[in-house]
This record gives structure tokens, C-alpha cells and sequence, in this order.
């Protein structure tokens, strides 16, 4: 991308003419904002598919639900206004709603977990079935509540997946920074005055007013998992794969070779049990 735009960049100093510098300015800045806004924007949501479709769909479906659930708590409870780009969104939709998205992305963590297709990384953008070693992160591990429930609740043992406590962050960011994404499209709306962006879905404007909020948490969604998920989610299958994908033939059989050294050395003297 850096490559293609040098030949443009190139294009326009030499198009640059006296008395138009600004506006030829102003027209160059539009250009390379929308560009940031969406293909920048855009390129998480693959990344984030490539990661697995896992941390695409929960954080898609997180604002799908929290859009739902602010409408359903604001028509039936709203009562004090939020916000004043958008007079019908109200406080009561905005708790109602994040409690509903917070408690929903634990739980849908938990059932998309349970499916190698969510779950494993992909190669490319097939539809393909999928089979790997998912890692850590979606291995349901033990936890005793014990004395943390009354003495009637029937479950003192549950088995959670360490992401489902990740999920509660992408939950918490749906619906406290994302929906700002949706009122910041509202004030960039009235500053034109125009209703919605399109009309291809009718009652809902067009494709873009339904993706402000998903971009927002495309971005949040990458980088989290980028900064939180990766370092800790190694598995056999994911180092094997760098190692086919980065190594030269000569490399990896350089590897090999040193991992057969090393692991001769384990079954050395009083280490002898750990070849058994």
C-alpha cells in the first residue's frame, strides 16, 4: 500500500498550480482520511478473521446485540436523554444495554469456543473445515465456588475457557466506547444535514449506518487480541506453521537438528525418565 501511494504522491506535487495550493491541499488531506477511515479500518476486520473467526464474529455480534438491547431498554423504560446528537437514545438503553452485552459475551465465548472452525487461525479465506490445536485460551479449565453461592445454588463446580474473562473486555468496550462510534456518525450526519448515508436497507439508512459502531470495535478487537490473546496463546500447531511459513528448507533442518540435540541431552544421566 506504502508502494502504491508514492506514485501518487509524486503525481500531485507536480500537479500542484499557484492559487489553488490550498484547495489542491485540502482535496489531498480528504483523500488520505477516508482512505485511514475505511480501508485502514477495514484491513483489522481481516486480520481479525485470519486470527480466527472467533475474534470476528463475538465482537461483531457483541455490537449486533447491544444495538438491539439499547432499542428494546429505550422503548420500554427510556426516560432521560443521553446524548444530544441522538434524541432518542436514553440512559435507560445505555445500561440496559451494556449489562445485556457484558453478560452476553461471556456467555457467547463460551459456545463459540467449543468449535475448532471459530476458533482456529485461518491461512486464507476459505470456508473450508478446520482442525487444530487451539490453544490455551479455549480449554475450559476447573474453578470451585464453594462458599462464594448460597448452599442451595446446585453448581459448585464450573469449567470457564480463560477467554470468556477476555470477553468481558470486549464486552465492556462494545457497549461503553463503541456505540460513540454510532454518535459520532450522528454530529458528521447534522453537520451536512442529511438523514442517513444511503437507503439501501429501509428503516435503517444504508450499509454504512449500520457499520460505524463495527469498525470502532474492529480496531479495539485487533489490538486487544494482539496485545493480549497472541503473546500468551502459543500451541504446536501455530509454531509449526511459522516455521514452514519464515524457514528456509536449510533452516528448519538446522532447527531440527538442534532440537535432537537438545532433547538427546534430557535423556542424559538422572534426566533419563523424561524420554520414557
Amino acid at each position: 500500500m506504502y508502494n502504491s501511494d508514492d506514485p501518487g504522491f509524486v503525481w500531485f506535487i507536480l500537479t500542484l498550480k499557484k492559487k489553488t495550493y490550498k484547495y489542491q491541499f485540502k482535496q489531498y488531506a480528504w483523500t488520505h482520511m477516508i482512505l485511514l477511515t475505511v480501508f485502514a479500518q477495514s484491513s483489522f476486520t481481516v486480520a481479525n478473521i485470519f486470527e480466527g473467526m472467533f475474534w470476528f464474529l463475538l465482537p461483531a455480534s457483541l455490537i449486533v446485540i447491544n444495538d438491539i438491547a439499547a432499542y428494546l431498554f429505550g422503548f420500554f423504560l427510556g426516560r432521560t436523554p443521553l446524548i444530544k446528537l441522538s434524541p432518542k437514545k436514553t440512559w435507560e438503553g445505555f445500561i440496559g444495554a451494556s449489562v445485556t452485552t457484558i453478560i452476553s459475551a461471556f456467555l457467547l465465548a463460551n459456545v463459540m469456543g467449543r468449535f475448532q472452525w471459530f476458533t482456529c487461525p485461518r491461512k486464507d479465506l476459505s470456508t473450508g473445515w478446520l482442525q487444530c490445536d487451539p490453544g490455551p485460551m479455549f480449554k475450559p479449565e476447573h474453578y470451585y465456588l464453594g462458599d462464594w453461592v448460597p448452599h442451595w445454588f446446585p453448581w459448585k463446580d464450573v469449567f470457564l475457557m480463560p477467554v470468556q474473562w477476555h470477553a468481558l473486555a470486549l464486552g465492556l468496550f462494545a457497549s461503553i466506547i463503541a456505540p460513540f462510534g454510532g454518535f459520532f456518525a450522528s454530529g458528521f450526519k447534522r453537520a451536512f444535514k442529511i438523514k442517513d448515508f444511503g437507503d439501501s436497507i429501509p428503516g435503517h439508512g444504508g450499509i454504512t449506518d449500520r457499520m460505524d459502531c463495527q469498525m470502532v470495535m474492529a480496531v479495539f478487537a485487533y489490538i486487544y487480541h494482539q496485545s493480549f490473546i497472541s503473546p500468551h496463546n502459543f500451541s504446536v500447531d501455530a509454531i509449526l506453521d511459522q516455521i514452514l511459513r519464515n524457514l528456509t528448507y536449510e533452516e528448519q533442518r538446522n532447527l531440527y537438528e538442534q532440537l535432537g540435540e537438545m532433547l538427546g541431552n534430557l535423556c542424559k544421566a538422572d534426566k533419563l525418565a523424561a524420554c520414557l
